[in-house]
Order: structure tokens, then C-alpha cells, then sequence
């Protein structure tokens, strides 16, 4: 992977986009990791991360001029805590195609209080139930979500479903938080050539239980869309733990019948 230094960034393109934005093209460089973004001096209102192999949506400086970004086609499956205090002014997020699997994932974008548009499609977490009432609970300032209006019908919904609970977590969330222990990070470093092959190894050759829980999604699925979410699914080798369920539970009631029938 490489590196974004302060060079990197130098000699990146820079333009006026479209819309009338200063923009800092980084896509495409293979870049790993989030740093050095303080030698864009503040001066961009837009900076494309797409095509990179970038896991963790953390580690910028505070950048008061940024209104978009863009990490299309990256590997972010963690969102670090309180961007909000990194990125006041943030209107945009896309991040389409990548490895965010968790709602409680939404819970750390909730920080970003200026946010109007965001996109997750194709990721495992646009799959949960109730993800996208979720998602407008959590972050009220959304106006488009994965590029369909938000309706005020939908609010009240979300409202009702969400006012006054907490979400359940099944485990603490594993996000990233600026000045942790080098200690700890080695912790989540140890093995970390064997850990990528073998990640690597489970999306190449899904097991039959991940596989028996996208067939039953895909069945039960109500459109297009859905499907070709369960698709990406099944290609990253991220199975959310909801479908596996299923699986489960399904086999658990075939057993029974066949206890019965006997």
C-alpha cells in the first residue's frame, strides 16, 4: 500500500470540479491509511479518497472547508469517534462499495451535524432491517440518503420505531480512537500478514454456512436492488450475523419436522 505523504499530496490533481468546488483528486493510489491530510493546507472543499484500500474512516486534522468527500470503492469498515470536532462543515459523504457492516457504525457519523447527503449502498450494513429508518434517526440533518429524498413520512416513522431505545450491540464497537495505545494497536497488528491472507482466503472461498445464508436472503428478497446488495455481500465475504441466523433457525425447525414426521 502507499503511503499519502505531504509529497503524494503536492503533486496529486488539483481542479475546479463541476459544482464549482476546489477539489484534491487522490484516487486510485492504493493508499492504506488516513494521515499528513494538514498539508492540504485547509484549502479544498472536496477530496476524492475513491479506489484506494483505505479501512478506517478516521485520522483527519480539522479541515473547516470540507464539504464532500468521497471514498467510493475503499475498504472502510470502521468510522472513528467524533469527526464532527475534524470535519464541522461536512455536507457529503459516498461511501459506496465498501466493508461498514455494523449499525452502530451510523451511531459515529451521527457526530457530524452538518451532514445532508450520504451514501452507503453496497455495503452489508444498507442490508439490515430497518437500516435506513435507522439511519434518519440517528442523523437528523440528512436530507438524501443513498440518493432517494428523505421523506417527512419516514421521519415520523423513524421516530416511533427509535424514540426513547438504544441499539443493542452484540459486541463493543472496534473503532479506532486517535491517541490509543501503540500497545493496543499492536494488539490489533499481531498476525497481521497471516490475518489478511487468511480474510483474504474466507472472501475468496465463502463457507457453505455463508453461502446458505445469502441463498435464503436472495429468496426472500423483494427487489433488484436488495439482490444485487446480497451479491457485494457474497463477493467481500462479509456476512452479517442476522442472515446466519436465519440459516440456523431454519435448519433448527427443519430438524424438528423431521422429528415429528418420524
Amino acid at each position: 500500500m502507499v503511503r499519502l505523504t505531504p509529497e503524494l499530496i503536492e503533486d496529486s490533481f488539483q481542479y475546479i470540479n463541476p459544482v464549482r468546488e476546489y477539489e484534491l483528486c487522490l484516487r486510485g493510489y492504493k493508499i492504506g491509511l488516513i494521515e499528513n491530510l494538514g498539508a492540504t493546507l485547509n484549502q479544498f472543499d472536496t477530496i476524492d479518497f475513491s479506489d484506494n484500500e483505505i479501512r478506517r474512516l478516521d485520522g483527519f486534522p480539522l479541515m473547516t472547508k470540507i464539504k464532500t468527500l468521497l471514498f467510493n470503492n475503499n475498504k472502510i469498515q470502521f468510522v472513528g469517534q467524533n469527526l464532527n470536532e475534524c470535519l464541522p462543515n461536512i455536507e457529503s459523504l459516498t461511501l459506496i462499495n465498501n466493508n461498514i457492516e455494523e449499525l452502530t457504525e451510523i451511531d459515529n457519523l451521527s457526530s457530524l451535524k452538518s451532514l445532508k447527503y450520504l451514501t452507503l449502498l453496497r455495503n452489508p450494513v444498507a442490508a439490515l432491517k430497518h437500516y435506513r429508518l435507522y439511519t434518519i434517526y440517528r442523523i437528523p440533518s440528512l436530507r438524501v440518503l443513498d440518493f432517494k429524498r428523505i421523506r417527512e413520512k419516514e421521519r415520523e416513522e423513524a421516530k416511533k420505531l427509535y424514540k426513547g431505545k438504544k441499539l443493542k450491540k452484540s459486541e463493543v464497537p472496534r473503532t479506532f480512537i486517535p491517541g490509543e495505545q501503540l500497545d493496543k494497536l499492536s494488539l490489533n497488528q499481531a498476525g497481521g500478514d497471516a490475518a489478511q491472507k487468511q480474510q483474504k482466503a474466507d472472501r475468496v472461498q465463502p463457507s457453505k454456512e455463508d453461502i446458505d445464508a445469502i441463498r435464503l436472503a436472495i429468496s426472500q428478497a423483494k427487489s433488484i436492488e436488495e439482490i444485487e446488495q446480497l451479491n457485494a455481500m457474497l463477493r467481500s465475504g462479509i456476512i452479517p450475523s442476522h442472515l446466519k441466523q436465519k440459516v440456523t433457525g431454519n435448519s433448527a425447525k427443519t430438524n424438528e419436522s423431521m422429528v415429528e414426521d418420524e
